[in-house]
């Protein structure tokens, strides 16, 4: 079964540096993709969810495919950021660059439906709102066939 995740930055997820809605994220992705028998992981590799949806799969032993939308994504981020985010690179089982040249807003929406079109569940961390996790639950939703769990009731559960 290979899931992938989408799901929000951190301003959306209590903030940047907020080390218990890191560690939140990272247990409940865990937790999920064991439950239900995931065999390989495809995240989008953008800061908050994606990475923690990555380091949930690193350290459930799972192979991670990250699906970077374009080279050097990264640069604009934080120098932790950064670092982590080639750390996780360096673990994953492959790395594929889904668009050529820099940026372009149209290529985080291309990544998406590339996770999609190579996914058998989508495991979201959203909370309702328009944006690029939208566009991934809703193109998901659209193809059919691919079951979408949600975790954003759990993250904030009293």
């Amino acid at each position: 079964m290979i899931v992938a995740g989408t799901g929000h930055r951190p301003d959306k997820l209590g903030g940047y540096g907020n080390a218990n809605a890191r560690t939140s994220c990272i247990f409940l992705a865990h937790q999920y993709l064991v439950k239900i028998g995931a065999t390989e992981a495809i995240s989008g590799m953008a800061q908050g969810w994606d990475t923690f949806f990555a380091l949930a799969a690193l350290n459930a032993g799972l192979p991670l495919v990250a699906a970077v939308p374009f080279k050097g994504q990264e640069t604009m981020w934080p120098d932790a950021a950064q670092d982590e985010y080639q750390s996780i690179l360096k673990r994953a089982t492959s790395v594929v660059y889904v668009c050529k040249g820099g940026y372009r807003r149209w290529k985080f929406l291309h990544r998406n439906e590339w996770m999609v079109n190579r996914c058998n569940r989508l495991l979201a961390m959203w909370d309702g709102t328009g944006g690029g996790t939208s566009h991934c639950v809703n193109y998901a939703a659209a193809r059919g066939g691919i079951p979408i769990d949600n975790l954003w009731s759990e993250f904030h559960r009293p």
